[in-house]
């Protein structure tokens, strides 16, 4: 076993190995250069991105093999616009797959999830945008495959804040996260960027002023304000070695005690409101939320809630639903002592 100083010693040395042999495994790399398996990773990753080795095989018989010359990273990149009148999401999705052989290239769990989220994403485009007209780019290199959607309508925020007579876009993102929000209660159930938020790894929706950003691999999410765009752009990321399995993300939220219907979700409580004191706060945070059966608050980041807020949601909402199961999750001791002390004082 060789342990190695620098960073440009351990790539220095698998070329080297890849020089007397002509392909080496992961496990061996870990063996022979004596280093975590996320240091590796993360050389094995420059070395490709810069073209001196490559890889062939997914998940347990990847293969490192050396490239001949220095070649760029083997990625693709397929971009395509479309008039929205009369398209079909499917046979969209089947173009880019049929041109970038997704089928072949990807593990059947990610191939799943990304034709779900793909169809999902563009259909919203089709009809929720009241765009005539948006750009699709589906991408992919050695480590993850992404797609972006951007269509120049309404934008996604803008249509819900408008419909559901709220104060702002702001508000209007925590009623999408909510789920089941959507502007054709006839044709859609509103699920479906709820489901797409969840089973990426990173998952981003843009749309005028306002960016919300999804990064799951470390439980993150993110609001933030920016340049105006015109429309809605979403970006979705996986990487080809996820183990995701979409059904699992479904039977989370929509399980076989629910009769398999999305009678369950999770709320960011920060995305809500800067504060949580008051009852009108809880109120907006409740909003829409009786369809419910099981309602997970996710507190984290929260480092207080007034009373007023957490007796409004413990107490008042709960009297008046009693079928509805209140989950927290996330919460610091100062915000577990108020719910304790409103549930545990409750009338």
């Amino acid at each position: 076993m060789l342990y190695l100083q620098s960073a440009m010693n351990v790539k220095e040395y698998i070329i080297k190995i890849l020089d007397q042999q002509e392909s080496v495994t992961g496990k061996e790399l870990l063996v022979e250069l004596g280093i975590s398996r996320q240091a590796l990773n993360k050389h094995i990753k420059e070395l490709i991105e810069n073209g001196l080795i490559y890889k062939i095989g997914v998940t347990r018989g990847v293969l490192y093999k050396k490239s001949t010359g220095k070649l760029k990273q083997r990625s693709r990149q397929l971009r395509r616009n479309y008039e929205l009148t009369g398209l079909a999401e499917d046979r969209v999705y089947q173009e880019f797959d049929n041109l970038l052989g997704l089928r072949q290239m990807l593990t059947a769990n990610v191939y799943s999830i990304f034709q779900y989220t793909f169809t999902e994403m563009l259909n919203n485009a089709i009809d929720h945008s009241i765009s005539s007209r948006c750009s699709v780019e589906v991408g992919f290199d050695d480590y993850q495959v992404s797609f972006t959607i951007r269509d120049y309508g309404i934008g996604v925020f803008y249509s819900i804040y408008s419909n559901f007579d709220l104060k702002d876009e702001s508000e209007a993102v925590g009623e999408i996260l909510k789920g089941r929000s959507t502007t054709m209660a006839e044709k859609h159930s509103g699920e479906g960027i709820f489901f797409t938020s969840k089973v990426g790894d990173f998952v981003q929706f843009r749309s005028h002023s306002t960016l919300l950003k999804f990064d799951n691999g470390n439980q993150e999410i993110f609001l933030e304000k920016q340049k105006r765009i015109e429309g809605t752009e979403v970006c979705f990321k996986i990487s080809r070695r996820s183990r995701r399995q979409l059904e699992t993300i479904f039977q989370k939220f929509a399980p076989e005690e629910f009769d398999f219907k999305f009678e369950k979700t999770q709320i960011s409580v920060t995305l809500f409101e800067d504060e949580f004191l008051s009852r009108s706060s809880a109120k907006r945070l409740l909003h829409g939320l009786d369809k419910y059966r099981v309602i997970i608050l996710d507190f984290k980041n929260v480092r207080k809630i007034g009373q007023g807020f957490a007796d409004e949601i413990f107490r008042v909402f709960k009297k008046s639903n009693p079928e509805i199961e209140f989950q927290v999750q996330n919460t610091l001791e100062p915000v577990d002592i108020m719910i304790r002390h409103v549930v545990d004082n409750k009338i």
